[in-house]
């Protein structure tokens, strides 16, 4: 996301705009076969070591291929571990872009907005080993194409849901409490509760829209 344009706000796109992400795009259907193995393989191997402990070695074994194949299918390990989070990230996004409500259309968008935070928390945490594996460097981390989506659907909900001046720039700050590494520092190293957490989500949204009245159902 740009910065926006003087003196006119430059607005992100709504909801409608939005499509789930992290997709692979048409394939063979025995290729397709081929990458959900690897990936069945990777993530059953996540769960028993851990993202960090996983290697393209350990992987290939599991799903019985060579080691060549899996790094002209992924490129390499960090190409394996964005193409789990990708597989991970459909659903949860599906949810907030279509699912029913209040995550999805059909809620009031400050209700949205909770439930958003309380969805997104609870994804990161469940996933938490892969993401941090995953993370982007620091100066691309912003314009990954998951954190693009986010950031245009928070956006969408403030503006839908009253929230005044520089709506994005509220809406970066708000996302940067859901951070998968602070939430990592808050709940590993601080030992803060998931409902703590989310709590901490729904005080701050609740003072981003304070005071405006209600916009009603969005579509």
């Amino acid at each position: 996301m740009n910065a926006h344009s003087a003196p006119q706000e430059r607005r992100s796109p709504g909801p409608q705009e939005l499509t789930v992400l992290g997709q692979p795009g048409r394939e063979r259907s025995d290729a397709a076969h081929n990458r959900a193995r690897l990936l069945d393989a990777a993530t059953s191997l996540v769960r028993e070591l851990g993202a960090r402990n996983v290697t393209m070695e350990a992987v290939a074994s599991a799903a019985k291929v060579g080691k060549g194949t899996l790094f002209r299918r992924f490129g390499d390990r960090q190409g394996l571990m964005r193409a789990l989070i990708d597989h991970a990230e459909q659903e949860y996004q599906r949810a907030f872009l279509s699912g029913p409500p209040p995550l999805g259309p059909g809620a009031a968008a400050s209700e949205r907005l909770a439930a958003f935070g309380a969805s997104t928390i609870c994804h990161t945490l469940d996933h938490l080993d892969l993401y941090l594996a995953a993370e982007p460097c620091i100066e691309r981390r912003h314009l990954v194409p998951a954190s693009v989506v986010r950031l245009t659907h928070v956006t969408t909900l403030l503006r839908q849901a009253g929230a005044s001046g520089d709506v994005e720039a509220l809406a970066h700050a708000l996302l940067g409490y859901l951070d998968t590494a602070l939430l990592h520092h808050l709940h590993v190293r601080r030992g803060f509760s998931r409902a703590r957490i989310e709590k901490g989500w729904r005080e701050l949204t609740d003072r981003a829209v304070l005071a405006v009245p209600s916009r009603g159902v969005d579509t």
